[in-house]
C-alpha cells in the first residue's frame, strides 16, 4: 500500500512538472528566477505535439517489444479515447497559458467527476445520492471563483471567464476520454490505449503548425522533451500505483497536485489569489476527494 501511494504522489509531481513547463511557454510566462533567459511564447498545440512525438516514440517501442496487436481490439473505443484526449488537452493547455497557474490545474481536477456523470450515461453506473452532493460543493467552488472578479474588486488576480469556462469544458472531455479507458480496460492493454492519444493527435497538431508554429530555440527543445517525458513516467506511475493497493486509499492522494499547482502558482509565478478564490478551490478538491473515496469505497 505505501508504494501505491508513493507512485501516485511521484505521478502527481510528474503532471506538475508537465504543467509548469506548458506554463512557461505562455505568452504572460515571461522569466521564472532559475532561468536566465526569456522562453518564447510556444502555442498549446505545438506543446501538444512535442508531447505526443515523445509518447508515439515511447509507446510504440513498448508495444513491439511486448508483441502487443498495434492497433489494440477495441478500435472504436480506442479512437474515442485519442479524439476525446487530445482535444481536452489542446484546450487545458491552452487555459494553463491564459489562467492563473492553480486556477487552471483546479478546475481540471473535475475531471473525475464529469467521468462519473458519463459513465453513468454511457456504461449504466450507478451514482448515489451523496454523490450529487459532493458534486454541488466542488461546481460551487467554481462558481466562488467565477464570481470572484464582482464580489471582491480590490484583491487577488482577475479571472477569465471565457478560460475558465474552456477548462470546464476541458474537463467534461476529459471525462469522456476517462470513460472510454473504462470501457477498454478487460479489451485492451493500458499500452494501446496509451498509444491513441498520439496516433490521433499528431496529425491534426501536425496540420496545424504548418499555420502557426514558433521555432524553438536553445533550452526550449530540452523543455519539450520533458513535457514528453514527465508525461509518459506520470502515466506509468499511476497505472503502477492501482496496482499496489486499494484505490480507494490511494488515489486521493493524486489531489496533493493541487496543492502543489497552489504553492508553484504563488512561489514561482508570483500568481496572489485572494481568500475567497482559496475558499472556492478548497471546495472543489473537497467534493472530488469525497467523491472519489465515496465512489471506490461502494465498488464491489
Amino acid at each position: 500500500m505505501k508504494k501505491g501511494i508513493l507512485y501516485i504522489i511521484l505521478s502527481g509531481i510528474c503532471f506538475l512538472f508537465v504543467n509548469f513547463f506548458v506554463k512557461l511557454f505562455g505568452q504572460n510566462s515571461g522569466t521564472v528566477s532559475f532561468i536566465s533567459q526569456k522562453i518564447q511564447h510556444i502555442p498549446a498545440h505545438e506543446l501538444v505535439l512535442a508531447r505526443s512525438i515523445v509518447s508515439f516514440a515511447i509507446s510504440a517501442t513498448i508495444i513491439k517489444i511486448k508483441g502487443y496487436p498495434f492497433f489494440g481490439v477495441n478500435k472504436k473505443w480506442l479512437l474515442i479515447r485519442g479524439i476525446a484526449g487530445t482535444v481536452a488537452l489542446t484546450i487545458f493547455f491552452m487555459t494553463i497559458q491564459h489562467l492563473p497557474f492553480a486556477i487552471a490545474a483546479v478546475i481540471q481536477y473535475l475531471a473525475p467527476i464529469f467521468t462519473m456523470i458519463f459513465a453513468m450515461l454511457l456504461l449504466g453506473d450507478r451514482i448515489f445520492r451523496i454523490q450529487w452532493l459532493f458534486v454541488s460543493l466542488a461546481f460551487i467552488g467554481v462558481a466562488m471563483i467565477s464570481f470572484e472578479n464582482i464580489l471582491i474588486k480590490s484583491l487577488g488576480m482577475s479571472i477569465d471567464y471565457l478560460w475558465l469556462g474552456l477548462g470546464i469544458l476541458s474537463a467534461s472531455i476529459s471525462g469522456v476520454a476517462y470513460t472510454a479507458i473504462a470501457k477498454l480496460k478487460d479489451t485492451d492493454n493500458p499500452i494501446n490505449i496509451v498509444l491513441y492519444f498520439p496516433m490521433v493527435s499528431i496529425p491534426f497538431m501536425v496540420l496545424w503548425c504548418f499555420f502557426d508554429f514558433v521555432q524553438p530555440t536553445g533550452i526550449e527543445w530540452l523543455f519539450l522533451l520533458l513535457i514528453g517525458v514527465f508525461t509518459q513516467f506520470a502515466q506509468i506511475f499511476l497505472t503502477t500505483a492501482l496496482h499496489h493497493g486499494y484505490a480507494s486509499v490511494i488515489m486521493p492522494f493524486q489531489y496533493l497536485g493541487i496543492i502543489y499547482a497552489l504553492l508553484v502558482g504563488l512561489f514561482v509565478f508570483d500568481e496572489r489569489l485572494n481568500v475567497f478564490v482559496y475558499s472556492g478551490v478548497f471546495l472543489i478538491l473537497f467534493g472530488v476527494v469525497m467523491n472519489t473515496i465515496y465512489r471506490h469505497l461502494k465498488q464491489p
